[in-house]
């Protein structure tokens, strides 16, 4: 569980044993995933340790915020080295469609949530923000804002909707499309270790306090996911500029998904609603409809633009930033790519949705409340 005294340093003797059985559980999964040749195994297998530890132990983890924040940094960090000088003209280039696709995926998952919300009884503002593909914590944030929204329906909506995308999405592209990109995943693996010998222990400090002290900026003026998107921003600049900074070893790239897999199983919560079984088919369906609807505009995009479909896939995906980045990665798509298009929708998402739903659904206030009681009432 993601423990309240996170801010301070010192942790106590009972949450450090919580934190080592973590780790150890945590390590357990990327094992067991990386022998049975999962895709991001060292993401989704430390995700999937920690979830089933939980519920069939009823035992509570430890994972401290810093944690989370320094392997999102690290991961951030590694992303930004994909960034040069023709791939920031690229993006520019590519802004329409990304404006296009995002508004496509959010129209697309406005149709299933009208679907969803006329067969189970909730009501039109929490199916809304469940099938919107943001993220978790954005949405679950957002519709505590919105009228007549229910945070623990949304809650559960976007978590599996979350689920299905960081699954499947890895899946497809790794066994399924990864064919349209040249080399591998242990190409980039082996290119990313070399450049680091070149550096003096000087450059790589100032490198490295340039990174944490950007990210420390992002998240006290609460940009969103600061603790990735300040060292993405940080080690892009570094590379546009024509000085390419050093690249993390392996070992690191590995910690920080399994940094990133623990902290997003241990954010799942079953338990917050009660009647889950009833909701579960639809939140399901939903996220595979969204997933095949991206397919379907990455296919488009990979005809329109000089793109191989996996990128487009991995682009357009309703994933957050650090999961399709990771998984751009190992099949080394175009990450700097995907993180435009990603972080496009987080922005537009973060800026424009909240704007267009309170107009929407701000109106019906006496109605909608009285529907989110009688949905509520019905989910105990």
């Amino acid at each position: 569980m993601l423990h309240s005294s996170s801010r301070s340093f010192w942790i106590s003797k009972s949450d450090l044993f919580k934190l080592i059985e973590t780790i150890l559980i945590a390590f357990a999964g990327g094992e067991i995933f990386t022998v049975m040749h999962f895709p991001l195994a060292w993401m989704l297998g430390p995700l999937t340790a920690v979830l089933f530890w939980q519920v069939m132990t009823k035992r509570k983890l430890y994972w401290p915020i810093r944690c989370r924040n320094g392997g999102q940094l690290l991961l951030g960090y590694s992303m930004g080295l994909s960034f040069t000088a023709q791939s920031a003209r690229q993006i520019a280039a590519q802004l329409p469609f990304m404006f296009f696709s995002t508004v496509l995926m959010i129209g697309f998952g406005l149709a299933v949530a009208y679907f969803i919300s006329r067969y189970t009884n909730i009501n039109l503002p929490s199916s809304v923000m469940g099938t919107t593909p943001g993220g978790l914590s954005q949405m679950v944030l957002l519709s505590e804002e919105i009228k007549g929204a229910e945070p623990t329906i949304v809650t559960f909506m976007q978590t599996i909707r979350m689920l299905t995308v960081v699954f499947i999405v890895p899946s497809l592209a790794i066994h399924g499309l990864a064919g349209s990109v040249s080399g591998n995943s242990m190409a980039m693996e082996v290119s990313a270790e070399g450049p680091s010998a070149v550096f003096s222990i000087p450059s790589v400090l100032i490198v490295a306090a340039t990174v944490l002290i950007v990210a420390v900026l992002a998240a006290k003026y609460r940009f969103p996911t600061p603790w990735i998107l300040g060292p993405l921003i940080t080690s892009a600049v570094f590379t546009v500029t024509g000085w390419a900074p050093p690249h993390l070893p392996q070992e690191l790239i590995i910690a920080a998904q399994c940094s990133l897999g623990i902290y997003l199983g241990l954010g799942i919560k079953f338990n917050t609603l009660g009647n889950w079984r009833r909701l579960l088919p639809f939140s399901l369906a939903a996220g595979f409809l969204i997933v095949a609807f991206a397919l379907v505009i990455a296919y488009v995009l990979s005809l329109i633009y000089p793109m191989n479909l996996v990128t487009a896939f991995l682009s357009i995906a309703p994933g957050g930033l650090p999961e399709m980045g990771v998984t751009a990665h190992m099949v080394n798509a175009d990450v700097s790519m995907v993180a435009a298009y990603q972080l496009f929708r987080v922005f537009f998402i973060l800026f424009i949705i909240p704007l267009i739903l309170r107009w929407i659904f701000g109106k019906n206030d006496q109605s909608l409340q009285q529907t989110g009681k009688k949905v509520t009432s019905s989910f105990r």
